[in-house]
């Protein structure tokens, strides 16, 4: 089998024989960020709310860009052309560069490293019957909006969540619901559509940003409002959103049925309206 071919600090070449050195800051400090880009139909999936939400992230920690919108693309496209795929899925890392162990930032040159995966689509069956989560404590930094590789705390969350036999964890801070450790979550309340508000304790996800585009876009009645832990609770619908995921219903909560044990009714619609949307950008022509 041919290895996939990766992109690392200026040369394309078979994931095997791309190496890193042991004193880069992303494997001494977990210090870098990263970003994951859908593709579909061999096109890249909302690549500019990706490439600015990796700048807003670079910006964060202060690592300077290494490449404008046209350097990020010509790597991207490379790669999806000698990858193999329809579906694929982009995973760029920069980090700090390599430098003697210190913890003030040293004179480096970033590290930049890009991937691609094959993407496959959740199951339509198995997202119609949707998924079990927990509720836990969220115990992350409070820099959730800067997609950092230190992930070893949502590793964690979502470790525990597959040892209960759920898909995933969603956290709660102070009494209000935050995110899914590698999700945004979404919840229905009253007919209307609710997320939690872009802050420091979350991610601001891509595909959730579009879920609320599409709602407000299609009329259907959404609110970026904090939620309550009593609102999760008794809320009759909750949805996770991720580029991965796209929008997966959660039908049982610690164990007890979001509203009827089922897929509910308005994800049903912004289901379709979602995979209505992403068919025309693979089919440009259809209508």
């Amino acid at each position: 089998m041919t290895a996939p071919v990766v992109y690392l600090n200026g040369k394309y070449l078979p994931a095997d024989e791309a190496c890193v050195p042991v004193l880069d800051r992303g494997f001494i400090f977990g210090d870098g960020v990263y970003e994951v880009i859908p593709v579909y139909a061999r096109r890249p999936f909302r690549l500019e709310p990706h490439l600015q939400r990796l700048e807003n992230s670079l910006q964060a920690v202060r690592i300077d860009n290494p490449f404008d919108r046209a350097g990020w693309q010509d790597i991207i496209d490379t790669l999806i052309e000698r990858n193999d795929g329809e579906d694929q899925s982009i995973y760029l890392q920069v980090t700090r560069g390599i430098a003697a162990r210190d913890h003030k930032f040293p004179s480096a040159t970033p590290t930049v490293f890009v991937m691609s995966n094959p993407l496959v689509a959740p199951a339509a069956e198995k997202t119609a019957k949707g998924v079990e989560a927990i509720t836990l404590e969220d115990i992350r930094w409070q820099y959730c909006n800067i997609k950092s590789i230190a992930l070893l705390p949502n590793i964690l969350l979502r470790q525990q969540a597959v040892e209960q036999g759920a898909a995933e964890a969603i956290l709660l801070r102070d009494g209000k619901v935050t995110e899914g450790a590698a999700s945004n979550v979404f919840v229905v309340v009253d007919d209307t559509i609710v997320t939690p508000p872009k802050s420091r304790c979350i991610l601001p996800g891509i595909t959730r940003d579009l879920v609320v585009e599409l709602a407000h876009d299609h009329g259907l009645p959404c609110e970026e409002r904090d939620i309550s832990e009593t609102e999760l609770r008794n809320a009759s619908e909750i949805w996770l959103t991720s580029s991965t995921k796209e929008i997966l219903p959660v039908t049982h909560l610690d164990g007890r049925p979001v509203g009827d044990g089922k897929a509910g009714p308005v994800w049903q619609k912004i289901n379709r309206i979602y995979q209505a949307f992403k068919s025309g950008l693979q089919n440009p022509g259809k209508t």
